[in-house]
């Protein structure tokens, strides 16, 4: 069975390096002339998917925009999931969940168990309650080839009070890097646990090389461009899967203004459309 990064890895090369969000905000429903309501978000997702299952390596559902519109969006999501995954895309869901023992196996069963109506190709976690509090979502992981990806250095303001504040190590975020590092120890050719890094962020003054995939949220509207994200990942550029979401939706609604959209940044990336989009 191929692990999630053998999984990735290939995504990557074959569509390239750029992550969709799918990020339903109200604003964007009221942008695309579609109701703030479950019809609404059916055909956003429908769209996206539709616009980019079977082009783009990954697809990421932001879980707190189908969640707010309770059973009927977990419903739009569920099937965001299997139609996104049917032509091609791996999904990534971006719900950042962190608990402690049992309640963390519960998600863990919920979006990483490959029965579920919920399983996804890998999900966003948060290690601020310990990094051994997800372990039930690592393990998970491992048995269902599935992937991880911790949250470590974000660019919001707020984060610093955490990520960056002084261990006898180094920093809180040096110490989650290294965990991911071990986590991915021997793997070849990219390990399946990833870390969240802000292709936004003035410098990084922490190794981010985990030998894993590099989740890179803030590329485009926020700030971060593909020259910047080399200057910023150096090396370990090639392993960074730059995400978008707005600089893309606000080509929507047609499905021809979204992969144009997606084309263009995928060239700045140094991806060639007609090599990738075959």
């Amino acid at each position: 069975m191929k692990t999630f990064g053998d999984k990735l890895h290939a995504a990557m090369r074959d569509r390239g390096a750029l992550c969709a969000g799918i990020d339903p905000h109200p604003s964007l429903l009221a942008a695309w002339g579609l109701g703030d309501d479950v019809a609404g978000l059916e055909r956003f997702a429908g769209t996206c998917v539709e616009a980019w299952g079977s082009r783009l390596a990954v697809l990421k559902p932001q879980s707190a925009f189908f969640e707010r519109m309770g059973s009927g969006g977990i419903a739009v999501l569920e099937r965001l999931i299997a139609d996104a995954r049917s032509a091609g895309a791996l999904v990534l869901l971006d719900a950042k969940r962190g608990d402690l023992g049992s309640t963390m196996k519960g998600y863990a069963d919920a979006y990483l168990e490959q029965s579920s109506p919920l399983a996804v190709d890998a999900i966003t976690v948060n290690p601020y309650l310990g990094f051994e509090s997800l372990r039930p979502m690592l393990d998970a992981a491992a048995e269902n080839a599935a992937g991880v990806f911790v949250v470590a250095l974000t660019s919001n303001p707020e984060g610093a009070q955490f990520q960056h504040a002084a261990t006898a190590h180094g920093t809180v975020a040096g110490e989650v890097l290294a965990a991911v590092r071990a986590e991915n120890e021997g793997a070849v050719p990219l390990g399946s646990v990833g870390a969240v890094v802000g292709a936004n962020l003035a410098r990084l003054d922490e190794d981010v090389d985990v030998n894993g995939p590099l989740l890179a949220p803030g590329y485009g509207v926020q700030g971060g461009t593909a020259d910047t994200m080399r200057r910023l990942f150096g090396s370990t550029y090639p392993n960074v899967l730059a995400s978008m979401s707005r600089g893309l939706l606000t080509s929507g609604p047609s499905v021809k203004g979204l992969r144009e959209a997606a084309a263009r940044s995928l060239a700045a990336l140094n991806v060639d459309p007609s090599q990738s989009w075959r």
